[in-house]
C-alpha cells in the first residue's frame, strides 16, 4: 500500500468516528430532554381532589398550590378551598 492509500483509510476512519460521535452526542441530548421532561400531572380523581378543604388543610395552603386555580401536581382548575391527598403545608 502506498502512504496516499494508507492516509485516505485512515481518513474515512476518523470521518466515520467523528460520524459516531456526532451520533451518539445528538441521541444524548435528546435522551436527557425527553428524561428531564416535565412530569405528568395526576387526575383529580387520582388524587382524591374535593372542592371543599379538610379542616384548615386548603389548596391555598399548600406548597403545590399555583395561583389562581391551579396545582403543581394534580391537573384541571382546583379551587383554593379545596383539598387533595398531597396536601403538603407551606413552610
Amino acid at each position: 500500500m502506498t502512504a496516499a492509500k494508507n492516509f485516505q483509510t485512515l481518513d474515512l476512519s476518523r470521518r466515520g468516528l467523528l460520524r459516531g460521535a456526532a451520533l451518539a452526542a445528538g441521541g444524548g441530548v435528546l435522551f436527557t430532554s425527553a428524561v428531564s421532561a416535565a412530569p405528568a400531572k395526576l387526575s383529580q380523581k387520582v388524587a382524591a381532589y374535593q372542592p371543599t378543604p379538610k379542616g384548615k388543610q386548603r389548596c391555598d395552603n399548600c406548597i403545590q398550590w399555583l395561583p389562581p386555580a391551579s396545582c403543581k401536581v394534580v391537573e384541571g382548575p382546583i379551587s383554593p378551598a379545596g383539598w387533595c391527598n398531597l396536601y403538603a403545608p407551606k413552610a
